[in-house]
C-alpha cells in the first residue's frame, strides 16, 4: 500500500527479479475465505501487468516467466510505504505490533519509509521472514529486550517486572475495501 509514486510497483518488480511471484499490482481484490483467512488476487482484466514510470506498461509474465507470477495469495501482512518525513518518529525496536483491519480480521500491518537509496525489496523481504517468525512465536526484539532485562538483574539486582510481554499490540482503524 502507498500512494501513487512511492515505488510499490519497483519494489514488486525487484521482488520478482529475487524469485517472489507477482500476485497483484495496484488494484487487489480481497476474499475473506474463513474465520481467519484473507486471500488477494488481481482483477483479471489487469492480471500481471504492471505499471513502471519511465517505461510503461510491462507484462510481468510474458518478461519473466510463468514462475513469476500467481493467481492468489493468502493476505498474511500488509505494508505500507510512505515517503520518508523528517523529523517523523519510526519505529526502530518493533516491540508493538500493530494490525489494520480488513472484513473483520485483524493483519499485521508495518510502515515502512521510503528514501533514496534504502532497498526496499530487501526491507520488505525482512518484514515478511520477521512476521513470520512471529507467527511461528519468536520475536527479536521481545528476545532482544529479554535479555538486556535479564542482564540488568544479574548486575543491578533488579526484579523481573520490567521483561516485556510479546502480546503488546496496536490496532490500526477499520477498513474495508
Amino acid at each position: 500500500m502507498g500512494e501513487s509514486g512511492v515505488g510499490k510497483s519497483e519494489t514488486a518488480i525487484e521482488l520478482v527479479k529475487r524469485g517472489h511471484r507477482l500476485v497483484a499490482d495496484d488494484a487487489v481484490e480481497i476474499k475473506r475465505v474463513s474465520d481467519k483467512t484473507l486471500v488477494g488476487s488481481s482483477p483479471e482484466i489487469i492480471r500481471h501487468f504492471v505499471e513502471l514510470r519511465g517505461i510503461g506498461i510491462i507484462d510481468v509474465k510474458e518478461i519473466f516467466g510463468i514462475g513469476a507470477v500467481k493467481d492468489t495469495e493468502n493476505i498474511d501482512m500488509i505494508i505500507h510505504l510512505e515517503p520518508w518525513e523528517e523529523g517523523k518518529q519510526y519505529d526502530r525496536l518493533g516491540m508493538v505490533d500493530e494490525y489494520t483491519n480488513i472484513m473483520g480480521i485483524n493483519v499485521p500491518s508495518l510502515t515502512i519509509p521510503v528514501k533514496l537509496g534504502r532497498n526496499l525489496a530487501v526491507i520488505v523481504e525482512v518484514a515478511s521472514m520477521n512476521n513470520r517468525q512471529k507467527r511461528m512465536g519468536y520475536n527479536a526484539a521481545v528476545e532482544l529486550n529479554n535479555r538486556l532485562m535479564s542482564q540488568m538483574e544479574s548486575q543491578l539486582g533488579m526484579p523481573s517486572a520490567a521483561r516485556w510481554e510479546a502480546t503488546s499490540t496496536s490496532l490500526h482503524g477499520t477498513s474495508t475495501p
